[in-house]
């Protein structure tokens, strides 16, 4: 896979208004964090941040941060999303030695249909969608993926079950369940009360009374409806 270059500016001004300025103009704010010195305020290009995001490691994405010909190795430490739009608004980057251990969180994705759902009539937990890992930045695995497709009801795989790819190791408890099948729930049905619809023992039922006809009986049955809502 082509090593993605992602160009970078060093900042000197900082703030809110420094900020949305940068970002009118097609920029970022960014700060890069790791390596030798003090943390660095960075500008770049949100599209290209996108295109790391998108790509098939996605966060976890080793790539370089070209300042000005200063290349550095970096994984995306933290970012910004604006809610509504979903635009990028903020960037942080971790400058990362090649040859010492990385802490990252990884994604699980889960492939096939369990037979616990197929065949049993039960339904899919995805409890844990992501682990913590430990290994060198340039073994950093895209995902990592769970075949389900055998998990019967009332089953239930964890973290100890998993097949680490080579040069990774698990940080995540192992007891962590990450997936497992249970039965649905049943609807409960709330039987009618015998004799609901009928009228209360030792009630009688309005009579209009003699002389009114049935528009001033109804009318008066609107008006006691009117207090009754009013109270």
């Amino acid at each position: 896979m082509p090593e993605i270059v992602v160009s970078a500016e060093k900042r000197t001004e900082t703030g809110k208004n420094v900020n949305r300025r940068l970002r009118v103009a097609g920029r970022i704010p960014g700060v890069v964090y790791g390596g030798k010195g003090e943390p660095m305020a960075v500008a770049v290009s949100p599209k290209e941040i996108g295109a790391v995001l998108r790509s098939a490691s996605g966060e976890n994405t080793l790539f370089v941060l070209d300042l000005g010909g200063s290349r550095r190795k970096v994984i995306l430490k933290e970012y910004q999303v604006e809610p509504i739009k979903g635009r990028l608004l903020h960037a942080d980057f971790y400058e990362v030695a090649l040859d010492k251990l990385l802490e990252v969180k990884v994604h699980v994705e889960i492939t096939g249909t369990p037979v616990g759902v197929k065949v049993q009539g039960g339904i899919l937990d995805f409890v844990t969608r992501e682990l913590e890992i430990e290994c060198l930045p340039t073994d950093i695995p895209d995902k990592i993926a769970l075949d389900v497709s055998g998990l019967e009801l009332g089953k239930h795989i964890r973290v100890s079950d998993l097949q680490l790819p080579d040069k990774v190791t698990m940080l995540t408890d192992p007891e962590v369940v990450i997936v497992h099948v249970v039965a649905p729930r049943a609807e409960e049905v709330v039987a009618p009360v015998e004799g609901a619809e009928a009228a209360a023992p030792g009630t009688e039922p309005e009579v209009i009374k003699k002389g009114k006809t049935e528009g001033e009986a109804d009318e008066k049955g609107d008006k006691k409806a009117d207090k009754k809502e009013k109270k």
